[in-house]
């Protein structure tokens, strides 16, 4: 996982996105579509039709970085909306990014009381 600054933002783009876009045309979906500054420092992500690849977009302070990765098998979970953003943590995005459901996390265990 990319280590992102303290409080960074990290918005889902809803629906499906061209995955020919690079960094140019991604940053203006960022401008156009989500109205957010693609130069703030909050990563975006997006996510192709077929469902198994996403990029990230992301500007570090000194360059705009964009990030890719394609499951083998399965698909990213995402939101059923067909336009806007959601909001993710660092810790949904690494979900997101190892292919588990970031919706509804569930703990292998609970502790029913001290002992």
């Amino acid at each position: 996982m990319i280590a992102l600054p303290p409080g960074t933002h990290i918005w889902l783009a809803a629906g499906v996105t061209d995955m020919r876009k690079g960094f140019g045309g991604l940053a203006a979906l960022v401008q156009e579509t989500l109205a957010e500054n693609p130069f703030s420092g909050q990563m975006f992500v997006f996510r192709g039709k077929r469902g198994d690849l996403v990029k990230l977009l992301w500007w570090s302070g000194d360059g705009m970085n964009l990030y890719a990765k394609r499951l083998e098998r399965g698909r990213f979970v995402w939101p059923q909306a067909r336009s806007g953003a959601v909001h993710l943590t660092s810790a949904q995005l690494s979900m997101l990014l190892e292919g588990i459901d970031w919706r509804r996390p569930t703990r292998t265990w609970q502790p029913e009381r001290a002992t």
